[in-house]
């Protein structure tokens, strides 16, 4: 079905980068819907920009979301993403905000968040291979619907305290079948105690999978690892409740792969902000989808295809598991700096050589950037 759209901009386009925080207004299906896009100080036209979408629970507002539990705004301007954080339409049902309306209903946000990246895509210089989606709670839920029903255009999401439809729900409810179209990445963050009936860790049948499930699903359609790594996480706050045990399935197609931070005693939480204070889940979630676009691990087998194109620089391997080589052909010394996700620097030196090894030991991240001749290079340790 044609749909008319109609954008109204906040402010003139002219200022569009000055200002970087912008309510937005969309007629959408006949109703005018709102989201708010956060644009960070590093955005170029010249240079393609990832987006990641937030959705807030069933009840929430966008505002709230952003401005509470999960304020992407200082990720963004380090990693250079737009953040978006659309509002859930009223379900005339209950009058609740809310992105998966009661049945019987015609009611489909799906298409509503595509026609917000085409809307985007036209204005700015947007990396279409790498739009993310992450939720808490029934935005988690709708996180996987867009993993489901969306796939052609999201790259990797992660759902917070949201757990996903039974197949069954979703034929019987006019949802249709989950069926991704590529390998996708996806992280999820339960707590084993969560009470909310449509995200309890053990499921909610026949509407919720449970997490075993979830995983298993993903898991397959990406041909992982049958087993997971499975490694505790330090317990960083000893007075939280709670512990968190990451579960990850690797090796999956086009080098993919599943992570679970399952947190142990956790509740209906946004880790960070509330419940465990282990980990950031806003952290967590970008260093992970960011490491993937719509073709798998951005570089997954890469490499050595690199290696054969004649470039002053040469920085490899990449993915990487302790060290970093770079062959400086510029013929000048260069300053490398080595920065953390949040823009804090860890280490500079001078290359006075053309053959150089740097040891990335010492670092606890799993993404780090290079920056050398005005370039920053973002290097994956796995």
């Amino acid at each position: 079905m044609n749909k008319f759209i109609l954008i109204i901009l906040t402010f003139i386009s002219h200022f569009i980068i000055a200002q970087q925080q912008q309510n937005r207004v969309l007629f959408f299906d006949g109703l005018q819907r709102e989201f708010i896009i956060y644009i960070p100080n590093s955005y170029s036209p010249s240079i393609q920009t990832p987006i990641l979408f937030n959705f807030h629970g069933g009840g929430g507002t966008s505002s709230g979301f952003l401005n509470g539990e999960n304020d992407m705004r200082p990720i963004a301007d380090t990693a250079n993403f737009i953040a978006v954080y659309p509002q859930a339409a009223v379900d005339p049902i209950d009058g609740s905000n809310a992105w998966l309306h009661k049945t019987p209903t015609t009611h489909n946000d799906v298409n509503f968040i595509e026609a917000i990246i085409d809307t985007l895509s036209s204005e700015f210089n947007i990396n279409n291979d790498r739009i993310y989606a992450c939720g808490y709670s029934e935005g988690g839920i709708f996180s996987y619907e867009l993993g489901c029903r969306l796939n052609n255009r999201i790259a990797a999401f992660a759902s917070v305290s949201g757990s996903m439809l039974t197949e069954s729900y979703r034929l019987k409810n006019g949802f249709g079948s989950c069926s991704p179209n590529h390998p996708t990445a996806v992280l999820l963050i339960p707590g084993t105690n969560d009470g909310s009936f449509h995200s309890m860790y053990n499921g909610f049948q026949p509407y919720y999978l449970s997490v075993n499930e979830i995983t298993t699903y993903w898991s397959t359609h990406n041909n992982t690892d049958p087993s997971p790594t499975v490694n505790m996480l330090p317990n960083l706050n000893t007075m939280d409740g709670s512990t968190v045990e990451s579960r990850i399935w690797e090796n999956g197609n086009n080098c993919v792969s599943v992570k679970e931070l399952k947190v142990i005693n956790g509740d209906h939480d946004w880790p960070g902000s509330f419940g465990n204070m282990d980990i950031n889940a806003s952290q967590e979630i970008w260093k992970f989808v960011s490491k993937f676009d719509v073709n798998g691990l951005i570089d997954c087998g890469a490499v050595e295809t690199s290696l054969l194109e004649f470039k002053p620089i040469k920085v490899y391997p990449n993915p990487t598991t302790s060290i970093i080589n770079i062959e400086n052909h510029t013929g000048e010394h260069q300053l490398i700096k080595i920065f953390n996700i949040h823009g804090a620097e860890l280490h500079s030196e001078v290359l006075t050589n053309i053959n150089n090894t740097i040891s990335l030991k010492q670092y606890d991240q799993q993404i780090l950037f290079i920056k050398m001749m005005n370039k920053v290079y973002r290097i994956i340790l796995i």
